[in-house]
């Protein structure tokens, strides 16, 4: 069992879960963040961190359609290990529906 990175952080991508992650397990977008299901431990410490509520475990109903995701993209994006600086309008997106569509699968700048 993992945990995955849903909707909802897209757009939002906060970053708090990074900094508590002890397997670095975190992979960065340009505006969503995806966890490696082969490298993450199941400690469940990064889901209460989400500011964004984005993050459920794997056997959640809501992670359905983002395992596929988190792990394809864990795959190509760049290993993120710090939390950074959430984009300056992350709030406005935080809880907005039906972003799947926005999601972009070009990596991250620091």
């Amino acid at each position: 069992m993992a945990y995955v990175v849903t909707e909802n952080c897209i757009r939002c991508k906060y970053m708090d879960c990074v900094e508590v992650c002890p397997v670095d397990c975190f992979y960065a977008g340009e505006n969503f963040l995806v966890i490696n299901p082969d490298e993450c431990i199941d400690c469940g410490v990064c889901e209460p961190e989400c500011p964004a509520e984005a993050i459920f475990p794997d056997s959640d109903d809501r992670s359905t359609g983002w395992i596929e995701t988190n792990s394809e993209l864990s795959k190509i994006w760049p290993n993120l290990t710090r939390k950074e600086i959430p984009p300056p309008d992350a709030d406005e997106w935080n809880g907005k529906p039906n972003k799947k569509d926005l999601l972009s699968k070009n990596p991250h700048k620091s």
